[in-house]
């Protein structure tokens, strides 16, 4: 295997930020044991949430599917370990408005029985990408890097475009986060196992795995399997440490100096980009026949006793894991689901721990709110945005509500990374009010498909009734005529048995 290139493109703007991420590796990846309870949100991912298999009072065993998808876009969801089911009822999760979720509650039973898993399958290489597709499918994975995309469904949109690249994204470059450094140190041949399945389903016949230069550890390792493996199809590039190489868009331009247009995807400039937890998911259940009930996730910061990366069933709850490493320091004050620059603060740690979840963050210190004053105009916003927007305009857009000019700045292209709001000297809040914008657009959207919806509802029902109308006067003048030509021979009928009758007597 040749040794990992360092030759990229170039990303606009960006940060570099301390990483706080020390505290966390310092250990190997640690078991959570399994919970008394776990719950098992119906949307784990992006799209339609899956629908409920089992009943109250069913007893279920870890990897048995419990519920199915209905929709276009969705991914099912397994039992984490054995158990019963209690309750299927709405749960706290951690969205960002901090609302509840219908939810599969499940007492464990200890035992941690395991559904018979069918040795017999054919090997992936033996498959067909359709069929292959098919059994990912039934795996429940999502994408583990946060967007929480079905994989399944991804992979088949890739399979109508013309893909050169595959690229693996261990780039984590948010501060804090380091469960995906852990996943390569520890598990690299499952990471490496499952870019090859994905080459095969994919017919794509090169893989880049994108590392931050600032994580020897894992580059040593996987550099290790790939040699082992001697796979020249697969190599590994070090991405410089700035904050967000690791976003999808900004990874496809690093890697291959493709550059995703606006509104469009990676598979556009012929590259599909995977997270290498999912990559990992997918090993675990095509080779191990394991569907994703489990992930690696990191519990970390100076609010929490011992930071650590572990590996927990989905489902345990954040309070769960927050007392296996040690439980909340005395000063401990914010919990947040995710890093400091993406994350959502959530107020109850009865949240479970779910696929999307990479990081429990607790603070000691809440960080304060200062003041906003007026823009003044310096430019710091532009040169450190990663699309080469321009956050000032947007935002004066934004207040003014005005939803053509945002859309022609960019508004939707806007990836949330937050690193305006670092550097504007006036601390105004710019990525929440992008982040409003965007819903409002998305809301108004939905309500003006909504109002397409009716409105052809409306005119489909007017067009059957004038149907069924037409219908009805088409039948009526039918009998009409019918009766009219039936007249004359049914007078005839009776002439003719009057003059019978009188012919008799």
């Amino acid at each position: 295997m040749s040794a990992p290139t360092y030759d990229l493109g170039k990303l606009h703007g960006g940060l570099r930020l301390q990483a706080h991420k020390q505290m966390s590796t310092a250990e190997p990846i640690r078991q959570v044991p399994v919970p008394e309870q776990l719950i098992l949100p119906l949307a784990q991912h992006a799209g339609d949430p899956a629908q409920p298999v089992v009943r109250i009072g069913e007893h279920v065993l870890k990897g048995q599917l419990i519920a199915e998808c209905e929709g276009s876009l969705c991914a099912p969801v397994h039992a984490s370990s054995s158990g019963t089911i209690v309750a299927i009822e709405p749960w706290p999760v951690s969205t960002r408005h901090g609302d509840s979720a219908p939810c599969i509650v499940i007492n464990c039973d200890g035992k941690d029985t395991a559904i018979g898993a069918d040795e017999n399958c054919a090997a992936y290489d033996n498959l067909v990408p359709e069929d292959l597709l098919g059994n990912i499918l039934l795996g429940g994975i999502a994408g583990l890097g946060g967007a929480v995309f079905p994989t399944a469904q991804k992979l088949m949109q890739a399979t109508t475009c013309d893909i050169e690249y595959l690229i693996l994204n261990g780039v984590e470059c948010e501060p804090y986060i380091s469960c995906d450094d852990a996943l390569m140190r520890e598990y690299g041949r499952e990471v490496i196992g499952g870019a090859q399945i994905l080459m095969h389903a994919l017919h794509v016949g090169v893989c880049y795995i994108a590392v931050e230069s600032d994580k020897p550890v894992a580059i040593q390792h996987l550099g290790e399997v790939l040699a082992e493996i001697d796979d020249e199809r697969i190599a590994i590039k070090m991405v410089p440490t700035i904050y967000p190489s690791g976003g999808e868009d900004q990874l496809v331009q690093l890697v291959t100096n493709r550059e995703v247009p606006s509104g469009g995807l990676p598979s556009d400039v012929g590259c599909l980009v995977q997270n290498v937890g999912t990559a990992a998911a997918i090993y675990n259940w095509i080779i191990k026949h394991q569907p994703l009930i489990s992930r690696v996730t990191t519990i970390t910061g100076d609010g929490v006793a011992t930071p650590m990366n572990v590996e927990a069933r989905l489902g345990t709850t954040v309070g769960d894991i927050v007392r296996f490493a040690g439980g909340y320091t005395e000063n401990a004050e914010q919990l947040i689901i995710g890093g400091p620059m993406t994350g959502k603060s959530v107020t109850s740690d009865r949240v479970p721990l779910v696929k999307g979840t990479n990081c429990i963050l607790v603070l000691s210190q809440t960080p304060s709110v200062r003041p906003e004053m007026p823009c003044i105009r310096c430019g710091d916003c532009a040169a450190v945005c990663p699309v080469q927007l321009l956050p000032q305009q947007l935002f004066w857009n934004t207040c003014a509500n005005d939803e053509k000019k945002m859309r022609s700045y960019g508004l939707i292209d806007c990836i949330e990374c937050g690193c305006c709001d670092l550097v504007c000297p006036s601390h105004i809040p710019l990525t929440a009010s992008f982040r409003t914008a965007k819903a409002r657009i998305r809301e108004q959207a939905d309500e003006k498909a909504r109002a397409e919806r009716a409105r052809h509802r409306f005119e489909a029902r007017n067009d059957r009734l004038e149907r069924d109308q037409q219908l009805r006067e088409e039948e009526l003048a039918r009998q009409k005529e019918t009766a009219r030509q039936a007249a004359p021979d049914a007078i005839a009928e009776i002439l003719k048995r009057k003059q019978d009758a009188a012919d008799e007597d």
